[in-house]
């Protein structure tokens, strides 16, 4: 395939001196909706993830890691919405913008030696706390697992990443519903990343470990048609639904592209690494509409895929799904 080259314009774009703006008209950024940590978060796995970041990504790190440290109360519980006045607009909770930033935090804490200290000392604050939402705890799971590839030993990512495969749970034992809950709904490949990452990091763990990759097995299959990814649409899908369905969502293909990473990483089956690739594919516009979703002159994504084409605004999370899935394309593209 050809080389993935990775354009930050649009991600600079939606950028400022506080965070990334959530959402867009067209290319440009409505300032007037602020905001979340949820984007913040995905941004900040973006730019640490990037092997050799530019001076003007590094500076966006800090910027992104102080928000979302900004984000946290003294109890662990997380803020998401900020308006340009810079106050919280929300109460503090535990959904899915609590695990994101745990999973922000813990990134930096792995990969980032300047600001590692910083950043593992907020996320043991915030992971002494639980979600009850499956997926609050998966983003978290993900975030406890890069702490323990740099600190096996530390104990708070260790009870957090137990605590959240506990939660997902196992799959169902039909052979055509091979998955925790009665419907997909949204980013399902991070519930079988965090049991990936559970049964690789915990010893005692390798039935969690395989029932997660028979999880992603089962997604995948489920998620692709013929030769292109299908995506499940924004709506969820369950089984009688009709497929394919939209909208369709960039937050989908980026959540299966980190899970199928990392289960190639686990396993070296080329499959996984191959899945990886279509999902990267899917930006590009094989999909069931065979539509395009990167803008090559913003270098920006489409916000969905339509059953007639795509959402031309281009907001913080599809550009943060199409960089993370490209992200994982250019790494795994050059391994055997």
């Amino acid at each position: 395939m050809n080389t993935i080259t990775i354009s930050y314009t649009h991600l600079f774009r939606l950028s400022d001196a506080c965070g990334i703006f959530e959402h867009a008209k067209l290319t440009e950024p409505r300032v007037e909706n602020g905001y979340c940590v949820d984007d913040v978060a995905r941004a900040l796995v973006v730019t640490v993830r990037e092997p050799e970041p530019t001076r003007q990504l590094a500076d966006l790190t800090l910027v992104y890691l102080n928000f979302i440290v900004a984000a946290f109360t003294p109890d662990g519980t997380c803020h998401n919405r900020r308006g340009t006045d810079l106050a919280w607009q929300d109460d503090p909770g535990l959904d899915d913008h609590w695990g994101r930033a745990l999973w922000a935090l813990g990134s930096v804490a792995a990969r980032e030696p300047e600001h590692a200290d910083a950043a593992l000392a907020q996320f043991t604050i915030g992971a002494r706390q639980r979600s009850p939402f499956p997926r609050a705890m998966a983003f978290a799971a993900l975030g406890a697992a890069e702490v323990l590839r740099t600190n096996p030993a530390q104990l708070t990512a260790r009870e957090l990443l137990a605590d959240a495969a506990a939660l997902i749970g196992a799959p169902t034992r039909r052979l055509d519903w091979r998955w925790p809950e009665p419907r997909l709904h949204y980013a399902n490949a991070v519930l079988a990343e965090a049991l990936l990452a559970a049964g690789a990091l915990l010893p005692g763990h390798p039935r969690t470990q395989a029932d997660g990759l028979a999880m992603l097995r089962w997604l995948l299959d489920i998620e692709t048609f013929g030769d292109h990814l299908s995506v499940t649409p924004v709506d969820g899908w369950a089984t009688g639904e009709p497929r394919p369905g939209f909208d369709q969502q960039p937050i989908e293909a980026a959540a299966l592209a980190d899970a199928c990473a990392r289960a190639y990483d686990d396993t070296g089956d080329p499959t996984w690494r191959d899945a990886v690739l279509l999902c990267e594919a899917w930006f590009r516009g094989t999909n069931d509409v065979g539509t395009p979703l990167i803008d090559p002159v913003s270098g920006g994504c489409c916000d969905g895929l339509e059953p007639t084409g795509r959402n031309e605004n281009q907001g913080a999370e599809s550009t943060l799904a199409l960089l993370s899935t490209q992200q994982q394309a250019r790494r795994l593209a050059l391994a055997p």
